[in-house]
């Protein structure tokens, strides 16, 4: 084996379903696909699900390479690599290991090739597929293309030490303009008095040195009021017109998907600006259909959406301070009417979405893939606002810096149509709150 031998990047069928585009992700060097790999995706493509539909794009892609050579002997791919489809042989050379599993077949090729002197490195979203490969003396790797690093991702606010004078000027006039400054478009920015930490203001940044205010207007939606400074600062993003994109994260009990519900009732229903209130979450793993919940589609529905038609009561009784039927009655009378609709992530796909205010939940349980998906639904005069808890992710192939609400909070920031917030304080109950610091 030498530095300079290309390597074989042996594919795990889940690092297909995480990412269609894959197979295109290792330059200059072989990517191998094991027949039962093909196999697995043979099983995924009738699915009518977001796994079925990466299953039938790779099928395509290995297709149309089909057309330029062997893929026994190994094709050539325009990234300057090559891909090849192996069998598998019945044992890992001396090593016993159950046959008739996918994973132990998946790392027979592996081991195989390594045992021929190749330079093999296993590509897996499965962590005890992993494990398995490093026990056979096979280098590992997680597919990390669309990675960003969890613990310093932008929280779309800093805080700024400055001059009394600095803070003075800010309060008397429409805009600040900070020499030097580096911000982000629709960034926060807590300015703080360094001789008075009580003296302070809060700025949005429109662009890398100038601050405005925040816009009074935007101070509260559907008689829900601001708790905290994050609170304050997703309002401001949530009410404003200008920006379409919004991405929300924070433990549980920060209020980030009470928000999003209010912003969302006032702009539909209020002040008339969308349509409708489009909700969605999705079914984990989002591939899952809805069908294993009992009942009729509406059912199903009302079961897997239960929190939000928690938070849509809490709403309508702010609102109306009535007796519990008639808050009920209110709730009703938005889905019947339409101005609030309740849909499985499922069935978004391959819809085109004008004219509404869109709220995806649990946003931390979708690939970068599916995000990237769901966003380019939103058709003309469209907001969007995608919330989450990268800290507690259902889906077994995602974690906190892999998942696609990180992935695109990382990505867009600074665009002039996007802003985000991260919540830190929880504002549900003291016992929720002792909960998400101490459990």
């Amino acid at each position: 084996m030498t530095p300079s031998q290309p390597k074989h990047f042996v594919l795990d069928t889940n690092v297909l379903l995480h990412n269609p585009e894959s197979i295109t992700s290792f330059d200059d060097n072989c990517v191998v696909l094991p027949m039962t790999v093909i196999e697995e995706l043979d099983s995924f493509k009738r699915h009518n699900d977001e796994l079925g539909r990466s299953a039938r794009q790779v099928i395509r892609k290995l297709d149309s390479l089909r057309t330029t050579g062997s893929l026994k002997d190994g094709v050539p791919m325009e990234n300057g690599g090559t891909l090849k489809i192996t069998v598998e042989t019945d044992d890992i050379h001396g090593t016993f290991m159950d046959m008739s599993v996918p994973d132990n077949r998946i790392l027979a090729v592996a081991k195989a090739l390594l045992s021929q002197g190749e330079r093999v490195i296993f590509v897996s979203k499965d962590i005890n597929s992993r494990l398995k490969a490093d026990a056979l003396g096979i280098e590992v790797m997680d597919f990390e293309k669309q990675k960003c690093d969890f613990d310093t991702l932008y929280t779309g606010w800093r805080e700024l030490q400055v001059a009394t004078e600095l803070i003075d000027r800010f309060h008397r006039e429409d805009n600040l303009a900070i020499e030097g400054g580096d911000f982000l478009t629709n960034e926060f920015v807590l300015l703080k008095d360094e001789n008075n930490p009580k003296h302070s203001g809060i700025g949005r940044a429109v662009s890398p040195q100038l601050l405005v205010h925040l816009n009074p207007e935007y101070d509260s939606a559907w008689t829900i009021r601001s708790r905290s400074k994050e609170q304050r600062m997703a309002l401001e993003l949530l009410l404003n017109p200008e920006i379409n994109l919004i991405t929300m994260i924070g433990r549980a009990g920060t209020g980030k998907t009470l928000l999003a519900l209010a912003a969302g009732l006032e702009t539909v229903v209020h002040l008339e600006l969308f349509e409708k209130l489009l909700v969605s979450r999705p079914i984990i793993p989002m591939g899952k259909d809805i069908g294993y919940l009992p009942g009729t589609k509406d059912e199903k529905l009302s079961l897997w959406m239960q929190p939000i038609f928690d938070n849509l009561t809490y709403l309508m009784r702010l609102q109306h301070r009535t007796d519990e039927g008639t808050v009920q009655q209110k709730v009703n009378q938005l889905l019947k009417n339409q101005e609030v609709e309740l849909e499985a992530l499922t069935y978004i796909r391959g819809r085109s979405i004008p004219n509404q205010f869109v709220i995806v939940d649990e946003a931390q349980n979708l690939t970068p893939h599916e995000v990237k998906t769901i966003i380019s639904r939103a058709g003309e005069n469209t907001k969007m606002v995608l919330t989450g808890d990268p800290n507690q992710i259902d889906n077994p192939y995602l974690d906190s810096s892999s998942n696609g609400l990180s992935y695109a909070v990382e990505k867009l920031k600074g665009h002039a149509i996007y802003g985000h917030v991260t919540l830190s304080k929880s504002e549900r109950s003291p016992l929720s709150a002792i909960a998400a610091d101490f459990l």
